[in-house]
């Protein structure tokens, strides 16, 4: 019998759903009987409690589906999206950081046979704790940030489309990183990041928090899956600072307006990628799927500008966020 998926706690009207379904079906090949209809039933019924569920999720629970365990890393878009991936490590000053990862590869467009070459670049989580420990848990050091503007560098010189995935609790914190550089180095990005002439397309595919996000964020389109969250703090954080605990959360998270569609309704990012029901780890080749369409999309009308053109947009894109007051 398959192991039982991870429901988080808002979803555990679901479990009974989950359950019976994978109990007849055991029944059913154990003594070879047809039993479909009830299991379509069901399927149904958790189908449209999962809808009822998703579509009214609090801040903070989208929180929790962005970290959700089996949710698509970079890696694993990467494989359902792109052809022909060589990883590039290193940032030619220190070491490579696999909290980030980067490379170029191929992304199929529309009618076209060849495809397009692009230079990819993502925050890169574990799926263990062994593997956790070795990509720090997403949180890139500062070589990590000079690895993925060395190849943002790389794809500007070759005319390669920058495709960056954040996917960060953000960047980490420990005396190490801030001793060679870690603040240097992601602002050092988000200048060199508007100077660039190729298309760059940032999406948020899970969590994206802090300037350890925003080090890879600065694009011509910044696009944002459906149950992602970006800010400029975490929640936990947020809540330590303000409360002087970790028990305000889900005050911290609704102030902090995290979710897709707050962002979207400010103008900080440009489109909601929608995930397939119940969340990106529930089909991911389906979102694999839906992301790798707007991508293509987005990439096609970036190409039709001028690289002056598109530099000149970036640059008025970020510099009208926010509002001023006397």
């Amino acid at each position: 019998m398959p192991a039982e998926p991870i429901l988080l706690d808002f979803e555990k009207p679901l479990m009974e759903f989950e359950r019976s379904i994978a109990q007849i079906r055991q029944m059913a090949e154990a003594g070879n009987e047809d039993v479909s209809e009830q299991v379509n039933q069901l399927e149904f019924r958790a189908a449209q409690l999962r809808h009822e569920i998703f579509a009214n999720l609090t801040p903070d629970q989208r929180l929790k589906v962005a970290r959700h365990p089996s949710r698509p890393s970079t890696l694993d878009y990467i494989q359902g999206i792109f052809e022909d991936w060589t990883e590039l490590h290193g940032d030619r000053v220190y070491s490579d950081d696999p909290a980030m990862v980067g490379g170029v590869a191929c992304l199929k467009m529309q009618d076209d046979n060849d495809g397009q070459p692009v230079v990819i670049i993502g925050q890169q989580k574990g799926r263990d704790t062994k593997d956790n420990i070795i990509r720090n848990f997403g949180m890139p050091q500062p070589d990590g940030y000079r690895k993925a503007l060395r190849l943002m560098e790389h794809a500007n010189r070759f005319g390669m489309p920058i495709l960056t995935f954040i996917d960060t609790p953000g960047a980490y914190p420990g005396l190490e990183a801030e001793n060679r550089g870690q603040g240097e180095a992601i602002a050092r990005n988000l200048r060199e990041m508007f100077s660039l002439e190729v298309p760059i397309i940032c999406t948020v595919i899970g969590e994206g928090m802090s300037g350890g996000a925003l080090g890879i964020g600065i694009g011509d389109r910044v696009l944002m899956l459906e149950h992602a969250v970006y800010s400029v703090i975490s929640p936990e954080s947020c809540s330590s600072i303000l409360w002087r605990d970790v028990q305000h959360i889900k005050e911290a998270a609704r102030s902090l307006k995290i979710t897709a569609f707050d962002l979207k309704s400010m103008g900080i990012i440009d489109q909601i990628i929608p995930e397939p029901p119940g969340g990106a780890h529930r089909a991911p080749l389906v979102m694999a799927q839906t992301l790798k369409e707007t991508l293509a999309n987005n990439l096609l009308e970036l190409q039709a500008m001028t690289g002056k053109e598109r530099r000149s947009q970036r640059y008025q894109k970020f510099r009208s966020m926010g509002q001023f007051l006397e």
